[in-house]
């Protein structure tokens, strides 16, 4: 293809307005507030504008397309978003339009070499574009030309399996439900979507572990929990509305243990823009023990708690943990025990970076401790050994009790599919494997 300038594979990124300052030690607030007006009202009219912050994550609205963060039973009348999610409505409900003169302007080369933020704050486009053979500019086609490309290309396959059929969490259950069945009909069932890149690793680990892969308490146990222990991931950035879970857990009574090389401020405290405890009184502190492990150290991290909680438990005969549970529901568990011995504590701290004193903290939380939720997102799930950190997660949890129906295992923060684990043992066919 003859183009005017090299086409860019890669899009480059654009650092605008960076300062040097100190780090922030609270989240939201405010200045979150106005940010996210600033986002919207800046991308469409004010009238516009608030009717969809209105709609937002409401019964009878739209579901945020930031993230997949649940909605919690008694909503907020007002604003059930967060930041995040101003910032993609406002790209999603934008007055601003692309249409072919844009395309006529900016040849192929030239938008390889923009931003991908500067290519979305152009627009919604207008008409179905076409790049053909030796063009250097997307064209104008008609719909009716569009499905035309598409069904021949689909028709000249030599077999359906060829194609392959990507959606994503911003597609309507509607449309996806649509999709799949069009591409069912088509003949094959290569319908991959942004679980399998996000959290592929994670139904895996689960399915293999649990023999469900999905997570399995639900928004309201946050509430209930002693201990929250959050991994790979940072709320603030990420999916801010899990910071008012964590303040509610936190108020409640909740111990919370954050696992992030970096010190963020979202893990720190919450200032809730809704609350007049936090505008009144200052930010909800939220971490009470903070891990700043090595990158990708989480694995060594968990096997090493492990090892302390199964030597803090046999000063007291192994109370706080269910022989008679793991011996009845789960198998391997001699082997598991076996491969931890191939470790010592020493050799797992030095991978990870951290003190033993810091350990052992997090680990009589988890000894003292029955109603224990583990959470985490992409950074255990983007990793190759991340099928391993998360079976190992499983296991930390698998050596506490379950008892009393106590709210006990998982969640995904970024895809959320949720049970109660009082259910989960209803969808059980075969004992637990723990390793």
């Amino acid at each position: 293809m003859n183009q005017e300038k090299e086409i860019q594979f890669q899009s480059p990124r654009q650092f605008t307005g960076l300062k040097l300052g100190n780090p922030a030690t609270e989240a939201a607030g405010f200045k979150a507030v106005i940010n996210s007006f600033k986002h919207v009202f800046g991308a469409m009219p004010v009238t516009r504008g608030f009717k969809a912050l209105l709609k937002l994550n409401q019964q009878h609205g739209i579901d945020c397309p930031s993230c997949a963060w649940p909605d919690p039973e008694n909503r907020s009348k007002v604003a059930e978003f967060c930041e995040n999610g101003a910032k993609a409505i406002a790209e999603e409900a934008t007055t601003r339009k692309t249409g072919p003169v844009f395309f006529q302007r900016y040849s192929v080369a030239e938008l390889s070499e923009k931003s991908d933020y500067w290519l979305g704050q152009q627009g919604r486009l207008t008409h179905p574009m076409i790049l053909r053979n030796g063009g250097t500019h997307y064209e104008k086609i008609s719909w009716d030309e569009a499905f035309q490309h598409i069904s021949m290309e689909l028709k000249g396959l030599t077999d359906p399996n060829e194609a392959i059929f990507y959606t994503s969490g911003r597609t309507s259950n509607e449309a996806a439900f649509l999709y799949q069945l069009f591409v069912r009909q088509f003949g094959t069932n290569n319908l991959p979507d942004c679980s399998n890149m996000c959290h592929e690793s994670s139904g895996s680990a689960l399915t293999e572990t649990l023999g469900l892969g999905k997570g399995s308490v639900t928004l309201e146990d946050f509430n209930k929990a002693e201990v929250i222990m959050i991994l790979g991931q940072n709320p603030g950035t990420n999916h801010p509305r899990m910071l008012t879970a964590l303040e509610h857990a936190k108020r409640n009574g909740a111990r919370i243990i954050s696992v992030n090389p970096l010190i963020e401020a979202g893990l720190l405290a919450f200032k809730n823009p809704q609350d007049f405890k936090d505008v009144a009184l200052g930010a909800t502190s939220l971490t009470d023990i903070y891990l700043q492990i090595k990158i990708n150290q989480d694995l060594p991290l968990l096997k090493c708690l492990i090892k302390i909680v199964l030597e803090e438990s046999s000063k007291n005969n192994y109370k706080c943990i269910d022989n008679e549970f793991i011996n009845n529901k789960t198998e391997g568990y001699s082997e598991f025990i076996e491969s931890l011995n191939e470790y010592s504590i020493n050799e797992l701290l030095d991978q990870t970076g951290l003190k033993y004193e810091q350990l052992a903290e997090a680990a009589e939380l988890l000894v003292k401790h029955d109603r224990i939720i583990v959470c985490w997102a992409m950074g255990l799930t983007q990793h190759k050994n991340s099928v391993a950190t998360i079976k190992e997660v499983v296991n930390l949890l698998l050596l506490k009790e379950v008892l009393e129906k106590k709210v006990r295992v998982l969640v995904r923060s970024e895809d959320i599919a949720m049970f109660r684990v009082t259910e989960l043992w209803e969808y059980m066919k075969s004992p637990m494997k723990t390793f």
